[in-house]
């Protein structure tokens, strides 16, 4: 135990000790991780690539701002608000003489799509001003009151979740080609178990480019988005609109994206060891994403949210320096001006990346287990039924939908596990 513990302090110490361009190499491989699922969002709402990349960046400071460089994540475009966001575009799209049942159909007519757009992003900047809302509530009530609804059966089964839930993804993505995604996957797992020094910290960086020229050579690489990017160019910033239809679709998605919030920090501060939702505390990692979704949205981007593929990030290398962070949101930004770097970037086949999602998805999931483990959770009558429950409930596709909300996923699956925790509590039902 002695020698494992030294291990551990040395491979911590020699994390902490980065600098230089080998803090700014760890950086990067953050903004290899976040770029997919960045860029995914915008493709699907119609929103700019580099509009997204920018408030994905600019968000990520700011959240670091309000929450006092503390906080080692990064935001980056929400899958939660795509539904209602293209349901807005597409109903202001379709007051013209013709229908569309798609963005994407819509584009490939020609049409401007930014007016209708900026109605949704206009929902969006409300949202962000509601999550903003969420934190001060969380503030007034105490953190000691927000501990007690998160026991660590329920923390430490959201933590699970999120890899989980995020698991089919992954396996979608390497599916395209497995060859590809096994190169990149093997190639991550040598380098963290088997390689020494600074590269064994990098493996997502040695995954993705050894599959990548694996493509290369293979031909499974599309140049051509490439060769017509430009070097230099701004933005498509577009302010938003603002509408009653608009904010009513999209405001109330916004409790999902707060739940699920709270399963984020959670999972940061058990791959950390340190309490975040202390200091800073969760109301002020709530209010900092709320106010990154409000900037996403005046901008003309996405909504914001704290990013899991990072947290597995950090699962993996150990280093939990919040610079990485935001070296990879001046990179983002950086990209949102330069389209041929994005170009070369986005055509990292999807399997590549699906391969090392793989390991970071799976990662994440781990990192609940351990929680439950080292929180001494046992699994034994009403804990039993809550995490029974919740997993159901979490992987099981269910959906509770009220009008234009939906609960789902990772959001469900608390609010089932809070409401049951508070039930058993109150009638003390029976823990073996």
């Amino acid at each position: 135990m002695a020698s494992q513990a030294k291990a551990v302090t040395l491979k911590t110490e020699e994390a902490a000790s980065l600098n230089g361009i080998k803090l700014l190499i760890v950086g990067l491989q953050h903004a290899f991780t976040m770029f997919g699922a960045t860029v995914l969002v915008p493709y699907l709402t119609g929103v700019p690539v580099n509009v997204a990349l920018f408030t994905a960046g600019i968000g990520t400071l700011l959240f670091h701002l309000i929450t006092r460089w503390k906080v080692p994540v990064f935001l980056g475009s929400s899958f939660a608000y795509i539904a209602p966001m293209i349901a807005v575009t597409l109903y202001y799209i379709n007051q013209g003489p013709t229908q569309y049942d798609s963005i994407q159909t819509a584009l490939s007519d020609g049409v401007n799509i930014t007016p209708m757009l900026a109605y949704a992003t206009g929902g969006i900047l409300i949202a962000g001003f509601v999550k903003f809302g969420f934190g001060l509530l969380v503030k007034y009530i105490g953190i000691e009151k927000v501990k007690a609804l998160f026991p660590p059966v329920i923390s430490g089964t959201m933590i699970t979740l999120i890899g989980l839930i995020l698991s089919p993804v992954a396996v979608s993505m390497a599916a395209s080609n497995w060859p590809l995604a096994l190169t990149a996957l093997g190639t991550a797992v040598i380098v963290r178990l088997y390689f020494k020094g600074f590269n064994r910290l990098i493996p997502v960086i040695w995954g993705i480019i050894t599959g990548y020229l694996v493509a290369v050579i293979t031909g499974n690489v599309d140049f051509s988005s490439v060769n017509s990017a430009g070097w230099i160019g701004i933005p498509g910033f577009f302010l938003p609109k603002f509408s009653l239809r608009a904010i009513s679709i999209i405001v109330p998605v916004a409790i999902a994206p707060a739940i699920e919030h709270f399963g984020d920090v959670f999972a940061v501060s058990e791959v950390t060891g340190k309490k975040f939702y202390e200091d800073p505390g969760i109301h002020r990692t709530l209010m900092g994403d709320g106010l990154a979704t409000s900037l996403g949205g005046f901008f003309g981007g996405p909504a914001n949210t704290t990013y899991s593929e990072n947290i597995g990030v950090l699962a993996i290398t150990k280093i939990f320096n919040p610079w990485v962070m935001r070296i990879a949101a001046i990179f983002a930004i950086i990209l949102s001006f330069v389209p041929k770097v994005g170009a070369i970037i986005q055509s990292i086949p999807t399997a590549v990346m699906g391969g090392i999602e793989i390991l970071l998805f799976g990662m994440i999931a781990t990192v609940g287990l351990k929680s439950l483990v080292s929180n001494r959770v046992k699994l034994d009558g009403r804990n039993l039924i809550l995490v029974s429950v919740m997993l159901v409930f979490g992987l099981g596709g269910a959906k509770l939908s009220i009008g234009s909300f939906a609960l789902e996923g990772l959001g469900l699956a608390a609010l089932v596990g809070l409401i049951l925790n508070a039930l058993f509590t109150y009638t003390k039902a029976s823990e073996e």
